[in-house]
């Protein structure tokens, strides 16, 4: 094997972004074609728990590596933060049996911020630790994470998040590919239960009227997660707002393309 050091050439950032972005998808399609009902039944030490959590991990490590290589520390580390508001909402919400997640909030903000790799490494990361620490059943939708914090930043690029009536329909667009994402993993490895009381209700009563598990769990998630995700960029947005305007720039990804309108030389002005 030849080493980067002995050929001189550095491996692009992208490379590793990519390749765990194959990774995480080889993971989510190993547990769609296995649907292995250990996770199901929470078993953490299971083969196939194992299998998505390292698979998972690994994935997202890569497209960390590869996310963060241009980014600034201030961004790097308000990872963790975004990952802490996304478990503890998504758990308190879950207690309290709601049909919606509100657990991509923070997702929705690094990806604001830092980029579609950014945000789809934070969305991963923060399934994999609360899937270890207090929720088994939310590994196996580190995909669906993923996909949030990826749309989020493209969504970001293409400036959604200049005005709020345009990050509101960007949100409904993000929670109809999570939700078609997030099915096939809720019928076939859950058996239509979800984490949430509501949510296993509303997978029930579309059955009681005639549908499949799978188009049970389909509809379901394209009612929840459109509504949740037009919550969640709806709260990301104020957030955004109330941050100063000079943390914000600070990122070269919010500079590059504008994302929240041509502040950039408003700003070096200011500091002249």
């Amino acid at each position: 094997m030849i080493s980067t050091a002995v050929t001189g050439r550095r491996i692009p950032p992208w490379t590793y972004t990519v390749l765990g972005t194959a990774v995480i998808l080889a993971t989510y399609l190993y547990l769609l074609i296995d649907r292995p009902s250990s996770l199901a039944e929470g078993g953490q030490g299971s083969s196939a728990a194992l299998i998505a959590l390292g698979g998972y991990l690994v994935g997202s490590v890569l497209v960390v590596a590869g996310a963060t290589a241009k980014l600034p520390p201030s961004t790097v580390a308000m990872m963790p933060v975004a990952i802490a508001i996304n478990v503890v909402i998504g758990q308190l919400v879950n207690v309290l049996g709601l049909p919606l997640f509100l657990d991509s909030i923070g997702t929705v903000i690094v990806g604001v911020l830092a980029g579609s790799a950014a945000g789809a490494a934070t969305g991963t990361l923060a399934n994999i630790i609360w899937g270890l620490t207090i929720s088994p059943a939310s590994l196996p939708f580190a995909v669906a994470a993923a996909a949030i914090g990826a749309l989020a930043g493209l969504f970001a690029r293409a400036g959604a998040f200049r005005r709020l009536w345009t990050a509101l329909p960007a949100g409904l667009l993000t929670g109809v590919v999570a939700g078609m994402i997030s099915a096939p993993i809720a019928a076939f490895v859950f058996g239509g239960a979800g984490a949430s009381a509501g949510r296993t209700a509303l997978n029930a009563t579309f059955q009681a009227f005639g549908n499949s598990l799978l188009g049970a769990t389909t509809l379901s998630g394209l009612i929840s997660d459109p509504l949740d995700k037009l919550v969640s960029f709806g709260i990301a947005f104020v957030i955004l707002a109330a941050l100063p305007a000079r943390f914000r720039e600070r990122s070269p990804f919010v500079r590059k393309y504008a994302v929240f309108g041509r502040r950039k030389a408003v700003l070096e002005a200011g500091g002249s």
